[in-house]
């Protein structure tokens, strides 16, 4: 099991991460993470669990990962955000754990909208946020990373659609490192953040994207948008060109008809 001081030594972090509490088993890292936050934990305070009982991803899924392969945690945000904007805060996320795989591990990692990161079109993680709001301002913001890091093996009904780094790297992966690089990114983009604007994020997450100019398939309450992804709105939102004109999507469960890598212009 992964211990706060497995985690922290080595740590120059200011504030992410100086606050971990770390679980053999949980029943969800943003769950215990919501309850801190209300009790007014401090910002870039971390909840990690190495297994858990009702771990959740987006739309109510189950996440599954093995105990001692991989990097679940929860991170608490204070962002100066009303609640329209939120939905910028899982795509800053998404670049920044990319930058620190990329920067830990020399993997090549791309994003897909709204929460997904890849590597070689399979999903190595995902982000799931949870938040709570006083007076049309948000109070505090829960983000989950789920992250495989060293399982070699997924179910059968996701292994055509899942990877690890460790079979990206062909090598295993030290989690504490890997954590320790993800507080450091994290960190230094979102003090970045509050001085350049939250909307800089957007370019960063486009070098990234691999759903710019695609066709594809947009899941959301129950029906199917169809349409050609044109950019991404300024408060985080997808628009979609669906033939009828451009929609701007805030949520859904995207399938991605056409899956050839977009030029990183």
């Amino acid at each position: 099991m992964l211990t706060e001081t497995d985690l922290r030594n080595g740590l120059t972090t200011k504030r992410f991460g100086r606050k971990i509490f770390t679980f053999d088993s949980i029943d969800s890292t943003n769950a215990c993470a919501k309850a801190l936050a209300g009790c007014w934990a401090a910002e870039g305070t971390v909840v990690l669990a190495e297994y858990q009982t009702a771990g959740r991803g987006r739309l109510g899924r189950s996440w599954h990962s093995n105990p001692g392969d991989n990097l679940t945690f929860t991170v608490i945000l204070r962002p100066s955000l009303t609640p329209s904007s939120v939905n910028i805060l899982p795509l800053f996320t998404a670049v920044a754990v990319a930058d620190a795989i990329e920067s830990y591990c020399g993997v090549k990692t791309d994003c897909k909208w709204p929460n997904d990161l890849l590597v070689r079109n399979r999903k190595v993680a995902g982000i799931l946020l949870e938040g709570s709001f006083k007076q049309e301002m948000v109070e505090y913001v829960v983000i989950g990373i789920g992250l495989n890091v060293n399982q070699e093996q997924f179910p059968p009904e996701i292994a055509p659609r899942a990877t690890s780094l460790r079979i990206a790297s062909g090598a295993p992966v030290d989690r504490p490192k890997l954590f320790r690089e993800i507080m450091t990114t994290i960190e230094q983009q979102y003090d970045r953040l509050t001085v350049e604007g939250y909307d800089s994020i957007i370019p960063r997450w486009l070098a990234r994207s691999v759903i710019i100019g695609k066709k594809i398939e947009v899941s959301q309450d129950g029906t199917v948008l169809g349409g050609v992804v044109r950019g991404i709105g300024a408060e985080g939102s997808l628009l979609l060109d669906t033939g009828e004109g451009v929609r701007s999507l805030v949520a859904g469960d995207v399938t991605i008809l056409e899956f050839e890598h977009a030029s990183r212009d």
